[in-house]
């Protein structure tokens, strides 16, 4: 018996819609816990409203508990990367979350955040270019990177300036 092309092709087909339907069913958790506005990144560092607006519009979806989760979002298996990578953003730097992340800091890199922000909007590596792909809004310019930057680098001295005087930074610390 020989097997034609056409029902080798409406076999696989088939086989793959079966797949995607159950893939429906196996679903992560889409997460946005309640946000505690005295634990968030603007209770605790000081943010001119313009450096705010950029970080919300090309960080917060997965830097923050505030994501806005995209339709796509809720079709698997698609939906497992982005679940993924929003839970991984979340977890390496979370701004709804600031506080407790730098309570368990040691004082000598209290200010890691921002130079994690500082090094990965200079570099290019933030916002990824596959969320700034189907997100073209959150692409940053030359100007708003610096702009940026230039904020993270002023509230990193403004820290340790206020370290320093709180008596809480010793000059060892201050070198590293």
């Amino acid at each position: 018996m020989k097997i034609g092309v056409r029902t080798i092709l409406r076999i696989a087909s088939s086989g793959l819609v079966v797949l995607v339907v159950l893939a429906q069913f196996v679903r992560p958790a889409k997460t946005n816990p309640i946000v505690q506005a005295d634990r968030s990144m603007q209770a605790h560092v000081k943010i001119p409203d313009d450096v705010a607006a950029l970080l919300k519009r090309a960080c917060a979806d997965c830097h923050s508990d505030e994501t806005v989760w995209p339709w796509y979002s809720n079709i698997a298996p698609v939906s497992w990367f982005v679940i993924d990578h929003v839970n991984h953003g979340r977890k390496h730097l979370n701004f709804s979350e600031w506080q407790n992340e730098a309570q368990s800091i040691p004082t000598r890199t209290l200010d890691h955040r921002l130079e994690e922000i500082l090094k990965e909007v200079k570099s290019g590596g933030m916002p990824l270019s596959s969320y700034t792909l189907l997100h073209p809004e959150a692409r940053l310019t030359d100007q708003e990177r610096d702009r940026i930057c230039n904020w993270a680098s002023e509230e990193r001295r403004r820290i340790v300036r206020r370290l320093k005087k709180a008596g809480r930074l010793t000059l060892i610390e201050s070198l590293c």
